[in-house]
């Protein structure tokens, strides 16, 4: 609002210069000379300018709406496609890296490769994981590399360290314990009641989940605090930063980013 009052002050003020700016003590100076052209150049350069501004916001806004979506669409286009370069360029360089220690749903040794950023507390993550075990159930030349990003604190640090040490004992039973952890609620409303407590209770409630899959909780609870769990974080982190994933879902399939709980036909779309 406060921009449109000053570009109708300067519409007024540039019209008043170009009609009296040439006008010195009641007469008009000649129409050749420099300062009266210079003074209308000024004043026609504003009065564009100050229509311009009222005019232009009126047509998106009312006229012709269907412009802006465009832009927003074309814009949204054109990030995708920078950023898909960024991804294509590192992913064939450094794919092996990317897997690090993360656990691999489906065929661990598939020739088509999903990168999942995903996080347990997540409603959406639950969506395309439904989506991705479709894909998973119907095909055996896919994998899933599950990189569990915890951005939720105690609600997902435990179930995220949990899959990532259930693989140093078995890879299988850490897809069971990731196919369990997004299946079931390992929390509930109670357990959020008491914040000191919750990050004891949630792993109390994921080493249940644990021992459902198959795995030595013991050795479970000791492998989430080593190394290589620590390790894989950190690279889970530093890919996210990479690639710009502020949150979950993310896909990375092939060589393109997929953003958002995308469906069961867009990701074989982009199994293509």
């Amino acid at each position: 609002m406060i921009w449109t009052i000053i570009t109708v002050l300067i519409l007024i003020a540039a019209i008043a210069l170009y009609m009296f700016g040439g006008k010195q003590d009641g007469k008009k100076v000649a129409s050749d000379t420099i300062a009266s052209k210079g003074i209308s150049v000024i004043a026609i350069v504003l009065i564009a300018f100050s229509v311009c501004r009222l005019f232009t916001p009126a047509y998106l806004l009312h006229t012709n709406p269907a412009i802006l979506q465009e832009m927003v669409q074309n814009m949204q286009a054109q990030q995708d496609k920078e950023k898909n370069k960024v991804v294509r360029d590192y992913v064939k360089k450094h794919v092996n890296d990317m897997i690090g220690d993360a656990p691999i749903a489906g065929n661990v040794d598939a020739k088509n490769t999903i990168f999942l950023w995903s996080d347990y507390s997540c409603p959406y993550c639950r969506r395309v994981h439904a989506e991705l075990s479709r894909v998973l159930a119907e095909r055996d030349d896919v994998r899933v590399v599950l990189k569990n990003f915890s951005i939720h604190g105690p609600l997902s640090d435990a179930p995220a360290k949990a899959v990532i040490a259930a693989k140093m004992q078995d890879n299988a039973k850490a897809a069971k314990l990731d196919e369990l952890l997004m299946a079931k609620e390992y929390y509930t409303q109670a357990d959020l009641k008491d914040q000191a407590k919750l990050p004891e209770k949630i792993q109390a409630n994921v080493m249940k989940v644990a021992k459902e899959a198959g795995l030595d909780t013991k050795k479970l609870a000791e492998d989430m605090e080593s190394d290589t769990v620590k390790a894989e974080l950190q690279n889970v982190r530093e890919l996210a930063q990479r690639f710009e994933i502020s949150g979950t879902p993310y896909l990375i399939i092939g060589d393109k980013a997929f953003p958002g709980a995308i469906p069961y036909a867009r990701i074989i779309e982009a199994l293509k």
